[in-house]
């Protein structure tokens, strides 16, 4: 899947003058406006908070839910949170919005993966940097930067409430990077999920060790080699790629580390700073400069990132765990996470160095068995922290109209420690697996609590909602479902192993009629559309048909159990302008199953189904109806069954805005009679 390129450092002048233009017109309170307050936590599943309700656990939400303000809430097909946070965003159907899965594909290039919700668009021009220093262009600004676009179509909710003069605060809000404009300048966004680190990719993090021998990129991560000699050894952090250049090279900065010779401690000089770290201790944020190589006549032009060590082992072998490299909040240069550009800076100027990127719980270092569980969850928890500092600015610094504030932590951390009911975990011992969703049963707990601040803060001064995107479940079993097209004679050669076309027994596309790609997608290969098409317009209907009764009987060959619970067409649940490029069927899985994770990127395996042997071991890519979301108001809902297409209407009409036509859903608290329109 390719990486965003999001370094341009010819744009990095008027980047800075475009900051300093930039007004805060959303910080101006607005008189007699109502209150909206939204909470959204991510995959904060129904099950699990009806079973800790009734326990008396979540005391906060189980007394909305007494005043008849709770409900399970529909959520998006697939239930995937890029899909359904647009669906929220855009109060439409993926159609509409045109986010189908986490990874979509350009047919014309034979699928060429990429992150569904942005696109990086390659640069043209650039300097040559060699022996005669001869730019490809005459004049800086005819070079073309390399740009990453919001591939999210639809109007955001929030640009008919800017319109009508309502300030509007967001904060980490997903499926908006880089963040969608403000017209009338009522609006401050924190964009969330979808924003790269540095390096351009969705959280790669930096492991230097003793037992390294050769650089190498792992599951998220690059590992790099130390060698010390009288307890001294340097590294070398890598850094963004300079795209102003004809070939773009990586950017580097070096740093020392000095091991006690007795002690469990190690120092660690990095450009004039020096941090002191214990065996199993983080620093603070720490700024790292990384210079882009120009021509001698240019001036050098610097890109500020900011990341964190963490001192794993000293002893016997030295492991230095180094986050991924965020955006520097205080110094974003060209960069831009917020609407206006100028209001990260203030968020930094309020709360110091915080975590930028979109996914900020290092799943993939204990994934990768870069962490260990309680590494995880410390590291985790520590989001979480920075997480509850920005709600405290954000309340403080808000008066009236909407204010959204996300929380990842129920999404990420139950991903990796989630597992309920008897079966057996794949990987982890019973008693391994019940400590673990144990944890999660304590954090819905802090999530009630932070509930329950938010209420006594507000009291009936707001309307508040607590939302979630989907639930959860078990991740136990996945399916290969491009290894089943191949056997099943819809994939040829036979013996193709692989998708990728860099790879060797290459896919005949010439007799290949079908392609999985993505969570939940697959794809006809169809002739004027995908490149090498081979199946008719004619025989569509024919072969998805064909499809579907085939997925639905298929079964695992271990328990016996059906693996696909529904199978949809594209064209038969999608409308609007966007529902051409979707996938063909959208496949929903059983609860405890999945596509596999060579599925995910278009490859395949050797078997079908396969133990999931991965610490992300709980999902929701499943068929959206065996893992809604909830909703919980401080007002009773009253609509039948609430799905996620019904909050945009909701916030719109407690304003006294008229939701448009794209809408189709309707206000919670009215009943569907009331607010279905034609």
């Amino acid at each position: 899947m390719r990486h965003l390129r999001v370094i341009t450092p010819v744009c990095l002048a008027a980047a800075a003058i475009a900051v300093a233009l930039s007004q805060l017109s959303c910080e101006k309170k607005s008189d007699g406006l109502s209150r909206v307050v939204v909470i959204g936590m991510d995959g904060l599943d129904p099950r699990l908070c009806e079973r800790l309700m009734d326990q008396g656990a979540l005391p906060h939400l189980a007394a909305l839910r007494d005043k008849g303000g709770y409900k399970p809430l529909g959520t998006t097909t697939p239930p995937q949170s890029p899909v359904a946070w647009a669906s929220f965003i855009t109060g439409a159907n993926p159609g509409v919005h045109g986010i189908f899965d986490f990874i979509h594909r350009d047919p014309s290039k034979q699928y060429a993966p990429y992150y569904a919700a942005a696109e990086t668009v390659d640069g043209e021009g650039g300097w040559a940097v060699g022996e005669h220093e001869i730019p490809i262009t005459l004049w800086p600004f005819q070079h073309t930067p390399t740009q990453t676009l919001l591939r999210r179509h639809g109007t955001p909710f929030w640009d008919y409430l800017d319109e009508a003069g309502v300030p509007t605060w967001f904060y980490d809000i997903p499926a908006n990077y880089p963040p969608s404009p403000s017209k009338h300048g009522h609006l401050c966004c924190l964009s969330g999920m979808g924003v790269p680190d540095l390096l351009g990719s969705y959280g790669t993090y930096q492991l230097f060790s003793e037992d390294t021998y050769v650089e190498k990129r792992d599951e998220g991560g690059l590992r790099k080699p130390l060698i010390f000699k009288d307890d001294r050894a340097g590294g070398v952090l890598t850094g963004p790629k300079n795209t102003s250049l004809v070939k773009p090279v990586d950017t580097h900065v070096g740093f020392d580390i000095y091991r006690h010779p007795t002690e469990q401690t190690a120092r660690i000089e990095v450009q004039g700073k020096t941090i002191v770290l214990k065996a199993g201790e983080w620093s603070d944020w720490c700024k790292v400069s990384f210079t882009m190589k120009m021509p001698s006549f240019l001036p050098s032009v610097h890109v500020s990132g900011i990341c964190r060590f963490y001192l794993q082992e000293v002893r016997p072998n030295f492991r230095l765990y180094v986050t991924p490299l965020n955006i520097d909040p205080s110094d974003p240069g060209d960069q831009r996470i917020t609407e206006p550009a100028a209001f990260v800076g203030k968020l930094s100027d309020a709360l110091g160095l915080f975590y930028t990127t979109g996914f900020q719980e290092d799943h993939k270092a204990l994934s990768a068995g870069t962490f260990v569980d309680e590494e995880y969850r410390e590291q985790a928890d520590y989001v979480l922290s920075e997480r509850l500092e920005l709600l405290d600015y954000a309340i403080e610094n808000y008066d009236d109209g909407l204010l959204f504030f996300y929380f990842s932590s129920t999404d990420l951390q139950a991903h990796m420690f989630w597992w309920d009911g008897d079966e057996p975990h794949p990987t982890r011992s019973r008693q391994s697996a019940a400590k673990c969703h144990g944890t999660i049963e304590a954090l819905y707990k802090r999530m009630d609590d932070i509930v329950g601040d938010v209420l006594e803060r507000f009291g009936d001064d707001a309307t508040i909602l607590v939302m979630s995107d989907h639930g959860f479940c078990n991740f136990r079993r996945q399916f290969s479902l491009n290894a089943w097209l191949r056997n099943n004679g819809y994939i040829h050669p036979p013996e193709c192993e692989s998708l990728l076309l860099d790879r060797t027994n290459p896919v005949d596309w010439s007799r290949t009629q079908a392609y999985g790609l993505g969570i939940n997608g697959l794809y006809l290969n169809l002739k004027g559309r995908e490149r090498d098409g081979s199946v008719d317009p004619a025989q569509r209907d024919r072969v998805l048909d064909e499809l579907t009764e085939k997925l639905l009987a298929v079964r695992d060959p271990v328990s016996g159990e059906p693996v696909v619970a529904r199978v949809d067409r594209a064209d038969r649940i999608y409308s609007g302008p966007s529902a051409s490029v979707a996938p063909d069927l959208i496949v929903g899985y059983h609860r405890g199953y999945r596509a596999s994770w060579a599925t995910a990127l278009g490859d395949m395996s050797e078997e079908e189904m396969t133990d999931n042997d991965s610490a992300w071991s709980a999902d929701h890519c499943v068929a959206a109806e065996l893992v809604p979301g909830v909703i919980f108001s401080n007002r009773p809902v009253l609509r039948a069954s609430p799905s996620l297409i019904d909050l945009a209407p909701t916030i719109l009409q407690e304003f006294g805005v008229e939701p448009p036509e794209t809408m189709v859903g309707g206000s919670l608290f009215e009943t569907e009679a009331v607010t279905t329109r034609d």
